[in-house]
């Protein structure tokens, strides 16, 4: 069943459903890829054989007596940021090594309860910090496409997963890129719905005001099946919009005659690799040949993206991350003379480099004398970022651009060096803090190295930004190529 692999959610969907192999034998499929290749990339950190097995059993006798949805016998990797309920849920960190979640999370449980079974949770940077999956307490994800390469982060697990084909979906987190940047470093097509549209809850929070919650799949038409069951409000989200949910399915196949594309001035000008930016050019072509018009469109305040969000968000991280003080679970220091010890030795040993410097940058924003000059500045700039995009759709459906200036980077090319680390989340970044739907779809390849071309929409525009992909891969097939090691 060597094909099995080869198959988009959708098509192993369809396959299902005409009886032309068994969720179990699908399950096993891909726990025999994990088996034999996640030791080299290390993508996964956990893997629920047993459970996943068990589930897929069950899906077949509701398959058998004709009942179950679109989704019902399919397995997917999560990101393992999101409470699984009597699994291990790390976040990447030694201080959640041993933690394991005694509830499900909202998209976990809605995922389960549309009958899709999770093979294993996904490596991560840890607690979400980081471009290239390196700063995991387990280790650096290696990319699929070259074993020497970073796959992206912090979703870079859930994208290696995908990409190697050891799952045909996975969930990830993107709170300043961490779904679209690893999607464009692996080939895969992934999207970062609305701040609010997807459930926050059980997701363990690195920024509150930025994170959110997507999946990294091989199509849109796979992204729109996924979404789909993912989406809609929860009470126990404070953060979680009560708007309907409709069927993004639906709307894939609409002709783009007389869309208005935004072409994103500043993502075109310096820090972009030339031979990238001309693949994105390529794309765009193909987009006018649908019937697209191309409109240049100015974000002034979007080059103060990458500032602003790099105060926002370590301070929201320094508030969130309060809570890991080994008194009540995760990791705890041996030994400790009192209270105070305990805080620091527990914090001090749990947490990896990148983690302290975010929280130590944070809680000097945070802190009296500064506030006002660094985190009250940053989010008037947010604003300032929010009302740019607010114009640009008023001229245009959708702004397209770069999803990352280069293709993947060696494995410790950038580790030394935060700054330059932090400029790869250059062009995804200014969607979070407008809290906009954005996607990364796969556009062609530099050196054997895949390229991504993002695109952009307005609030809870994920209908249109899915059509504008979904049409783009009926007219191509860069999200059909499996690195060789893998096919």
């Amino acid at each position: 069943m060597t094909e099995l692999h080869h198959q988009t959610l959708a098509e192993l969907a369809a396959g299902l459903k005409a009886r032309r192999f068994s969720s179990v034998e699908l399950t096993r499929h891909f726990l025999s890829r994990i088996e034999r290749f996640n030791p080299e990339l290390n993508a996964l950190v956990t893997i629920t054989g047993e459970q996943a097995l068990a589930a897929a059993a069950k899906a077949d006798q509701q398959l058998a007596a004709g009942a179950g949805g679109p989704l019902t016998g399919l397995p997917i990797a999560h990101k393992d940021i999101f409470c699984t309920d009597g699994v291990l849920t790390t976040c990447g960190s030694k201080m959640l090594s041993n933690f394991v979640a005694p509830y499900d999370a909202t998209i976990v449980e809605k995922l389960s309860q549309a009958g899709v079974i999770s093979l294993g949770k996904a490596n991560m940077d840890e607690f979400a910090m980081g471009s290239s999956n390196e700063t995991s307490f387990f280790g650096p994800v290696k990319n699929p496409w070259d074993l020497k390469k970073v796959p992206g982060g912090s979703s870079g697990g859930s994208a290696a997963v995908v990409a190697a084909r050891m799952a045909p979906a996975s969930t990830g987190t993107d709170t300043g890129g961490s779904i679209r940047q690893p999607a464009a470093l692996t080939s895969l097509t992934g999207i970062k719905p609305t701040y609010g549209r997807v459930s926050r809850y059980g997701m363990i929070a690195f920024a509150s005001s930025l994170d959110q919650a997507g999946t990294l799949t091989q199509s849109a038409e796979d992204a729109a099946l996924l979404l789909g069951a993912m989406a809609g409000f929860d009470p126990r989200d404070s953060t979680s919009v009560d708007t309907p949910v409709p069927d993004y399915t639906a709307t894939l196949d609409q002709p783009l005659a007389g869309l208005k594309i935004g072409l994103l001035k500043e993502f075109f000008e310096k820090g972009l690799d030339e031979a990238n930016g001309k693949l994105v050019r390529d794309a765009l072509k193909v987009y006018e040949a649908m019937g697209a018009k191309l409109v240049e469109v100015s974000l002034p305040n979007l080059p103060l993206s990458v500032p602003t969000y790099y105060v926002v968000a370590p301070a929201e991280c320094s508030s969130n991350l309060s809570r890991f003080d080994g008194v009540r679970f995760g990791y705890r220091c041996e030994k400790p003379v009192d209270l105070l010890d305990l805080y620091k030795r527990s914090r001090g040993e749990g947490f990896g480099a990148e983690v302290k410097r975010r929280i130590m940058t944070g809680t000097y924003v945070l802190s009296a004398g500064y506030y006002d000059a660094y985190y009250l500045k940053a989010q008037k700039i947010r604003r300032l970022i929010a009302n740019d995009f607010e114009r640009a759709f008023g001229e245009v459906d959708v702004l397209i651009g770069p999803t990352s200036p280069t293709p993947a980077f060696d494995i410790g090319a950038k580790v030394d060096d935060p700054i330059t680390m932090y400029l790869n989340d250059i062009y995804t970044i200014g969607a979070n803090l407008a809290g906009l739907p954005a996607m990364s779809i796969p556009c062609g390849f530099l050196g054997g190295l895949p390229v991504g071309l993002q695109i952009i929409g307005p609030h809870f525009g994920e209908a249109k930004l899915l059509n504008v992909a979904h049409r783009y891969q009926r007219e191509t097939q860069w999200h059909r190529e499996i690195p060789q090691a893998y096919r």
